[in-house]
């Protein structure tokens, strides 16, 4: 009996110690690739060079440290050329890292205003072109819709969580109506994501990251042409619908691939 307890404590405090390293690794990589990017600044007109050679290899070194790998289905579909939105399930903060690591297109995070506010970070993100949106105020998160069909008109992709936030028990949330309109706004397909298992490895209210894997699948573009505002819960649906199955392929890689 004390020994079990003795292991369970010693466990706990590895547990503890790795994850006081990991995080403090990642604030300390976060501030070098800032300030690389910083650096990309002056030669970057779109934020293309700080998306693939600041943001990108930022999220590769964190998954990396984390212990985490990703897997990964249907990257065949996505077309470098074409700018798209892409949507998908939200389960953990890992997600961002994932999908910059994996994704081969220049795409900007549609994301909370919030998040642009944190010193240095913030100010790369906008440098890269990602959008903060105030979700409490409908005027200025019209104007940031604005933006961003200014950046696909440019010929950049933009990504949102369509959820709005991360799910706690992983279960697909409630859709918000702003990505759609911005995607019968400005007239482009939507590229529907399925993530599987990274809640698993990073719950939301958590910062203990557990080694391990977890799956992103990607489907084919769903064209919105055939859509109108009033038929907007109809296009809401089809996204959904191919989300939730692309979620499901992800859960049964996860399971193939051990």
């Amino acid at each position: 009996m004390v020994g079990r307890l003795e292991r369970e404590i010693m466990r706990d405090l590895g547990a503890m110690i790795r994850t006081f390293f990991v995080n403090t690794i990642i604030i300390i990589h976060s501030i070098f690739m800032c300030l690389w990017g910083l650096v990309l600044v002056p030669f970057d007109r779109n934020g293309r060079l700080i998306h693939f050679y600041a943001a990108v290899p930022w999220a590769k070194a964190i998954l990396w440290y984390c212990g985490v790998k990703v897997i990964t289905k249907g990257l065949g579909n996505v077309d470098r050329t074409v700018p798209r939105i892409y949507m998908t399930n939200h389960q953990s903060y890992l997600d961002v890292f994932g999908l910059l690591s994996v994704l081969p297109v220049d795409f900007k995070f549609l994301m909370k205003q919030e998040l642009m506010k944190i010193p240095l970070l913030g100010f790369a993100m906008k440098r890269a072109g990602y959008i903060g949106i105030e979700r409490g105020d409908p005027r200025m998160a019209v104007e940031s819709m604005k933006a961003a069909a200014e950046r696909i008109q440019e010929g950049a992709s933009v990504l949102i969580f369509p959820e709005g936030t991360r799910s706690e028990d992983g279960t697909l949330q409630t859709f918000k109506r702003g990505g759609f309109n911005l995607a019968l706004r400005a007239g482009c397909e939507i590229m529907p994501i399925g993530i599987g298992g990274s809640g698993r490895l990073l719950p939301k209210g958590s910062f203990r990251v557990k080694r391990g894997t977890f799956a992103i699948s990607v489907g084919r573009p769903i064209v919105t042409c055939k859509y109108r505002k009033k038929t907007i819960d109809l296009l809401m649906e089809e996204v959904r619908g191919a989300i939730e199955g692309l979620k499901a392929e992800s859960e049964e890689l996860l399971k193939s691939d051990g």
